[in-house]
């Protein structure tokens, strides 16, 4: 029998799930591969920078101005996921301080796919 995953959304602030965690790794609404979760709940990029932490209500979130995380080497990219046609709607989640930013609102940018983002290095 094949082992089951489960598919935990990933909120904005807003309620909208953007993003699919199958432990350790992040995926996009397309089943794209733009992350992974450490155990400590840092997140980071697909290029293995830093880009926040994964909250409980779960939102990845980071303080601003914060200095990030030395970068990782990132894992060999997991096959992409199909995620689910329904999901739960968003629970409560506590407001945020004016020195706190919702990455995958306010820099979704910071999680991207591998093929995509302005910190990959160029071809040449």
């Amino acid at each position: 029998m094949p082992e089951t995953r489960s598919i935990i959304p990933i909120y904005t602030t807003k309620g909208d799930a953007e993003a699919f965690l199958v432990y350790p790794n992040l995926y996009n609404r397309s089943g794209e591969w733009i992350g992974w979760v450490t155990r400590e709940r840092d997140v980071y990029s697909v290029l293995g920078y830093h880009t926040g932490v994964l909250s409980t209500e779960p939102r990845i979130l980071r303080k601003r101005g914060e200095e990030f995380k030395p970068r990782q080497v990132p894992p060999f990219p997991p096959k992409r996921i199909y995620p689910p046609a329904t999901i739960p709607l968003a629970p409560m989640m506590r407001e945020l301080m004016n020195d706190t930013i919702d990455v995958l609102l306010e820099e979704p940018e910071r999680l991207h796919t591998l093929d995509l983002g302005e910190l990959r290095e160029d071809l040449d």
